[in-house]
């Protein structure tokens, strides 16, 4: 019974995956949702960026001043409904040995250093995606949560709204079906 998910204390550990969203979250910000958990411990919750809910605006249009001149282009992405006054930056790249790695909430001078590195994706985020201890499991108990593991391809995809389906898509012929289902069934 102890490896059994649905059972309350079983200990789901997600830190590095990719949480997809349900297709039965249809309303609000995770609605189509791709979340990089980047922290996750069950004794303390966990910490993720959405990847692919592209704001339309650029560092430049939030930041001013020489020190961010060079970022002034960076897209900026919501990373979530928790603390949505703030800008973060964040790095990915992927390592043959480690899978995908990143660096969170990182300075803008790091920002200007990690994007002159090859293979490296920067982007900035308006907020995070947070859950308190438990929070989390409970949801994927729900089903709210499609959990997978990041592939090498993943830092080659839009980071937009067709992320979610192209995803979703590669995990199975369910899942397939799923993503290409329409918001609403009824209208179908």
């Amino acid at each position: 019974m102890a490896d059994d998910p649905s059972n309350p204390d079983f200990q789901i550990q997600l830190q590095g995956q990719l949480l997809l969203s349900d297709p039965s979250l249809r309303d609000g910000t995770f609605h189509r949702s791709v979340i990089l958990l980047a922290e996750h411990k069950s004794d303390e919750g966990a910490y993720g960026l959405i990847l692919n809910h592209p704001t339309g605006k650029t560092v430049g249009d939030f930041l001013q001043g020489d020190d961010f001149a060079p970022l002034r282009q960076l897209p900026v992405h919501d990373g979530g409904p928790v603390a949505r006054d703030q800008l973060t930056f964040s790095s990915f790249w992927w390592s043959r040995k480690q899978g995908l790695r990143w660096a969170i909430r990182i300075s803008a001078e790091d920002a200007v250093v990690h994007a002159r590195r090859p293979g490296r994706i920067v982007r900035a985020f308006v907020g995070y995606s947070g859950w308190t201890v438990g929070q989390l499991e409970n949801e994927l108990r729900r089903s709210s949560w499609i959990a997978a593991r990041p592939q090498p391809d993943l830092l080659g995809h839009e980071h937009d709204v067709s992320l979610w389906g192209d995803l979703l898509r590669q995990l199975s012929p369910l899942h397939r079906i799923l993503a290409e289902a329409p918001d609403d069934p009824s209208l179908n």
